[in-house]
């Protein structure tokens, strides 16, 4: 059970199941750069996380809830949670409830990787240990479908969060950002110019960089 001091973002697992570099320069070097893809996935965020909620027959709407686990050690927000009209018996006649059902937005399409659903069920788990309820089922939303894919919260799945949220915290708490490997997911990246993948593939350590660098400032000198 991690603190309050231990809380990382929970939108940081989607940057380390995309690329463990992308996500050590952004949460531990606190470096960031925009291209048109994260511009286009920040506007369309910023429409849906108004922080107002609506009602639309049974379900209730809210947006830009924040969420906590202290289990899995993250904080953030959902984009939407839905809050659907729901008896506790088959009948119809027991206990009402309101059960959560979170909806993540993407602007792009869906994609081959866990990154979106990963992000999806960790935020599914921060409700269920906020609200003390189970949540089977979730939806991704993708802007250029403009459709919703359902999502089941299956025990594979929430291994896989917890998995990637421990190793977020093991990241974190190294301090040292991995070597790039340069692949096709590079030319998409914001951070290219600054992660250099191509540049830095061969992974010489920063100790052998610096060395060089100081002998030729101390060369230069001499030649002076």
């Amino acid at each position: 059970m991690y603190t309050e001091d231990d809380l990382l973002p929970l939108s940081a697992l989607h940057h380390l199941l995309y690329c463990e570099r992308r996500c050590a320069l952004i949460h531990i070097e606190q470096v960031w750069d925009e291209n048109l893809f994260t511009a286009e996935g920040r506007i369309f965020h910023e429409q849906v996380d108004s922080g107002k909620s609506e009602s639309r027959r049974d379900i209730k709407i809210s947006t830009g809830v924040a969420l906590r686990s202290l289990a899995l050690g993250l904080s953030g927000k959902a984009d939407v949670v839905e809050f659907h009209k729901i008896r506790s018996d088959s009948a119809g006649k027991g206990v009402l409830k309101w059960q959560p059902f979170p909806v993540e937005y993407k602007r792009g399409s869906p994609k081959k990787g866990n990154y979106d659903v990963v992000q999806l069920c960790a935020q599914a788990m921060c409700l269920e240990e906020m609200l003390d309820v189970r949540i089977e089922h979730g939806a991704m939303f993708y802007g250029k479908t403009r459709r919703r894919q359902n999502v089941l919260f299956d025990a594979a799945l929430r291994q896989l969060t917890e998995q990637t949220a421990l190793r977020l915290h093991e990241l974190i708490d190294s301090g040292a950002t991995p070597l790039p490997q340069f692949g096709p997911k590079c030319k998409n990246c914001s951070l290219i110019e600054i992660c250099l993948p191509q540049k830095m593939k061969k992974g010489r350590p920063v100790e052998k960089y610096m060395e060089m660098s100081i002998a030729r400032g101390m060369d230069d000198m001499a030649e002076d």
